[in-house]
């Protein structure tokens, strides 16, 4: 239904950068046509039935981005077939798989065999994110999934302070990454299980061609279920 080709390496003056052991950023990955096409897309997804919602936590609190999951719904904390109004998940679409494993493949690039999961990387699911003006998301660990295979965020819309931190505690050590749209982070390895979270965006960075209000935030994930 949706072709995302167009991934065109990293953009002007902003190199590949490694974080941390098994996080990779690869700026300007998608070019613009590819970020048209994947916006275009996550409108479709955002839809209703299984559209996008606001996820309550345990707590009673509402999180702040809103959200649509494909292949498998997501809830803290664990993955259903079921969406939050009852019907089943989109399913997770073969192009945006191939993209991830792309994705994984150029960012690992000879060293793919020494990232667990990565050399067969099998994504089967994907979260779909929604950061409006104000939203943030807390340091938390994406433990919910039962394979240690790598987890690609693609980032579209406006910038975001992206917080990598460590895999022990939500305190320091961490990294403060700008990421901006058409930004590929991949994080596997090492890295895998590290504390993140995006601490802010930055309203009005996005290209207005891209007709989108605040951030998405695409991640595609190996399940393991």
């Amino acid at each position: 239904m949706f072709g995302f080709g167009g991934a065109d390496g990293a953009g002007p003056g902003r190199g590949r950068f490694e974080p941390a052991p098994g996080a990779v950023l690869l700026p300007g990955w998608l070019d613009a046509a590819a970020q048209r096409r994947l916006v275009a897309a996550c409108r479709a997804w955002a839809r209703p039935p299984a559209g996008m919602h606001t996820v309550r936590m345990p707590t009673g609190g509402m999180m702040s981005v809103r959200m649509v999951g494909l292949g498998l719904h997501w809830y803290p904390y664990g993955y259903r077939r079921v969406a939050e109004d009852g019907a089943p998940v989109k399913p997770f679409p073969p192009e945006l798989g191939a993209l991830a494993r792309r994705a994984v493949a150029e960012a690992y690039g000879a060293a793919v065999g020494g990232i667990a999961g990565a050399a067969g990387y099998a994504p089967d699911i994907a979260i779909v994110n929604h950061y409006p003006h104000g939203a943030r998301m807390g340091l938390h660990q994406d433990r919910d999934e039962r394979a240690d295979a790598p987890v690609v965020s693609l980032s579209l819309g406006d910038s975001c302070v992206f917080r990598l931190g460590n895999t022990e505690t939500r305190t320091r050590p961490w990294t403060d990454l700008e990421l901006r749209s058409g930004d590929l982070l991949v994080f596997g390895g090492p890295a895998r299980f590290a504390y993140h979270g995006v601490t802010r965006t930055l309203p009005g960075t996005a290209d207005p061609a891209l007709g989108l209000t605040g951030r998405l935030n695409i991640t595609v994930r190996q399940s393991g279920l």
